[in-house]
């Protein structure tokens, strides 16, 4: 549909979480809508474009409550703690490659020892 065909709605933040709108308002008023932060007059909102008419006070109290629950959500996985908290990029976990005072500082400080041991003997040789 083109542009002049649809029609804008704004409608306050309030009480609104962007994760939730966006995924609910297809649901609600088709595949065609769309949904956007937006300023109007000072206040944060979302602009919704939708070749119908905006959502119903029932469906925005449908999204009010959705909100709350996601809000809840995030503050109960907050409260549990990182420690279980699972990565989402699980690949990307570093992998120790040394650590300081690991096996690799052992390793060269026997391969040091053992060039100053050669060294000492090759100088003891030279002098005698």
């Amino acid at each position: 549909m083109s542009s002049s065909s649809m029609n804008r709605y704004w409608i306050p933040q309030l009480d609104i979480h962007k994760k939730v709108i966006t995924q609910e308002l297809q649901y609600y008023l088709g595949p065609e809508a769309t949904v956007r932060s937006f300023t109007r007059d000072g206040e944060d909102g979302f602009l919704i474009t939708t070749p119908g008419p905006c959502l119903t006070d029932e469906q925005i109290d449908d999204i009010c409550v959705k909100s709350k629950e996601m809000w809840e959500k995030q503050a109960a996985a907050r409260s549990s703690g990182a420690s279980t908290k699972v990565l989402k990029r699980p690949l990307h976990q570093p992998v120790v490659m040394s650590k300081a005072g690991g096996s690799d500082s052992a390793r060269r400080r026997r391969e040091n020892r053992r060039r100053n041991e050669s060294r000492s003997r090759r100088d003891e040789r030279r002098q005698n």
